[in-house]
């Protein structure tokens, strides 16, 4: 992942959210669980550290919402 894309990913979560501080605690809160998750070798891709992996999902949930389950 290019630093510079994450970045840009970051940037847009907290410009389209309500509240930053509300997005922060939610890539916290999935990062936690991505964390967890490593721990119990759920996740094959180790090489991009919670945080990362939380901040690209919750962006992909916010650019495509379409892709959600239900």
């Amino acid at each position: 992942m290019n630093p510079k894309d994450l970045a840009q990913r970051a940037e847009s979560l907290i410009r389209h959210s309500n509240n930053r501080y509300l997005t922060t605690v939610r890539i916290a809160f999935r990062a936690k669980q991505r964390r967890f998750d490593d721990f119990d070798g759920l996740l094959d891709d180790s090489m991009i550290k919670p945080v990362q992996r939380a901040i690209i999902e919750l962006s992909d949930e916010q650019d495509q919402p379409d892709l959600l389950p239900g």
